[in-house]
């Protein structure tokens, strides 16, 4: 499930809500129950190499005898 950013039309409360795809637009204002409006976010992709492997983890010395 996607993590949204909303902030509530009523009491300008910014908050985090993780909502599936169809509920996205159901969500309320967890202080008042206002109708929040979705900021724009940025996305980050954890794939596409540069990160370590499983291989990489266990290869080389470690230090201990």
């Amino acid at each position: 499930m996607p993590l949204y950013e909303y902030k509530c039309k009523e009491c300008g409360l910014e908050f985090d809500e993780l909502v599936s795809l169809s509920k996205r637009d159901q969500v309320r204002c967890p202080k008042c129950q206002g109708d929040p409006e979705r900021k724009l976010s940025g996305f980050v992709s954890s794939g596409g190499g540069g990160g370590l492997s499983s291989s990489s983890c266990s290869s080389g010395p470690t230090g201990f005898s």
